[in-house]
């Protein structure tokens, strides 16, 4: 292992990659910790670390994908996740929309006519969120000195360090190694796990809170967890597809055998993401209805922030439904039985025992429904792990959410497969010896 790491920066092209986005990401880290001015962090922190408190909890959700940025309220506080919203927000569009269908189908030109709307889009979303962020903050008192001047700045300084960070993921993805959004995600959350190591050994240690026996339970939890994720992550579906023989003059084509990987989790991180975008919109708009809304609204809002509590019951369960939902419906977005059975078929293909066309497709819509049920259970249940590890651990000193490992767990073996690739490419032995990180068949 240790001659394959050696080995990547024997290879120039690679060597770069791993140089610029290194580069980029101490970047972004530094971004992190310049602050805006104006808030009671004291207050602000006294708040995220409240577990009752609905709106505490939104910000602790948050606080995960920005890397301890919004905690902060540092210029990088909103992070990616305003691209990220926007790009989940036009893949929706391009499939309602049938212009963006076509231009999506347009090839190099009509993707970067959609990167260029999805910009815009993550412009407008930065600027909601940066005005809902500190409406939230000063509805709590947390603005040192509340007014017009203060506010616009706010949301300039946030809504352009958001952009930047896009910018960063931008030049990542185009320059260094990774999905750009991906690798920013994974450096904040990678970056609190020195955070999370001081925590549980002051509480061991220091204030005598939790016990050794329980840390080691904790850390072997997360470790249980992050092998699960890999053991299903690697898990797919090889469906056989067969190509008939054609004799064109002496020539004979076809004839070969070939698969369709089929993976257990195809929508991959993003129904858990969209499940988490669309239940702070009525949370955001309660928690301000609570603080400032009418009187007449304000008992209507304290019932609907009870519901919406992330320690509560229906709030749970409303989260694992929605994951489940947004799992099919993002499996749908990424993959289309009826174009691909076409394409199949087009192609002189087949799978054994099953007729070309209709019957194909309608072959793949029964396994997406069978294998896509296990995804979505496995992601929700992922989801719900913080919730689950809390009601039977008390005195936690940190909470890594199932999302939060799942991105990290994802990117990383998206990082060794793509660097594997370069050293198999340039003849050098890949991660795991004797070939390439195989995936584990699922039948």
């Amino acid at each position: 292992m240790l001659k394959n790491f050696i080995n990547i920066f024997n290879i120039p092209e690679l060597r770069k990659k791993l140089l610029f986005t290194l580069g980029v990401l101490v970047v972004f880290r530094l971004g992190c910790h310049i602050p805006v001015i104006g808030i009671d962090l004291g207050a602000l922190n006294q708040l995220i670390s409240n577990a009752s408190s609905m709106l505490g909890g939104l910000f602790r959700y948050l606080d995960i994908f920005s890397g301890g940025a919004l905690s902060q309220s540092t210029l990088f506080a909103l992070g990616v996740m305003p691209y990220v919203t926007a790009s989940i927000m036009m893949q929706v569009l391009t499939l309602a929309v049938p212009q963006l269908e076509q231009m999506a189908k347009e090839g190099e030109y009509g993707r970067k006519i959609i990167n260029q709307y999805t910009r815009y889009l993550a412009v407008f979303i930065a600027i909601i969120q940066s005005s809902g962020y500190i409406a939230l903050l000063k509805s709590q008192n947390l603005v040192v000195n509340p007014g017009w001047g203060f506010n616009i700045i706010f949301v300039i300084s946030l809504t352009v360090g958001s952009l930047f960070v896009m910018w960063l993921g931008e030049q990542i993805s185009l320059f260094g190694i990774g999905n750009g959004s991906s690798m920013i995600i994974f450096a904040g959350i990678v970056a609190r796990f020195p955070e999370y190591l001081g925590r549980t050994i002051h509480a061991v240690r220091d204030l005598g809170t939790l016990s050794v026996f329980t840390a080691l339970l904790i850390l072997l939890i997360y470790l249980a967890i992050t092998a699960c994720i890999v053991f299903l992550e690697k898990g797919e579906r090889k469906i056989p597809v067969q190509y008939s023989r054609r004799v064109v003059g002496n020539k004979v084509y076809g004839g070969q055998s070939t698969y369709i990987p089929l993976k257990l989790n195809s929508a991959g991180v993003m129904p858990v993401i969209f499940t988490g975008a669309v239940l702070q919109i009525p949370i955001f708009i309660t928690s301000l209805l609570v603080q400032r809304g009418p009187a007449w609204l304000v008992p209507f809002s304290k019932t609907v922030a009870d519901i919406l509590n992330q320690n509560g019951l229906l709030f749970n369960v409303l989260q694992f439904l929605l994951i489940i939902a947004f799992s099919y419906f993002y499996t749908a977005i990424i993959f289309n039985p009826e174009e691909l059975a076409d394409n199949i078929k087009k192609g002189g293909g087949f799978i054994p025992g099953i007729r070309p066309g209709k019957k194909t497709a309608e072959f793949f819509n029964y396994l997406l429904l069978r294998i896509g049920l296990i995804g979505a259970i496995y992601l929700g249940l992922l989801a719900l792990s913080p919730n689950i590890m809390t009601a039977f651990i008390s005195n936690m000193p940190f909470i890594l959410g199932g999302t939060g490992l799942l991105i990290v767990v994802l990117t990383a073996l998206e990082l060794a497969a793509q660097m594997e690739s370069y050293l198999i490419e340039h003849r050098y032995e890949g991660f795991v010896t004797g070939g390439r990180l195989k995936p584990r068949s699922v039948r």
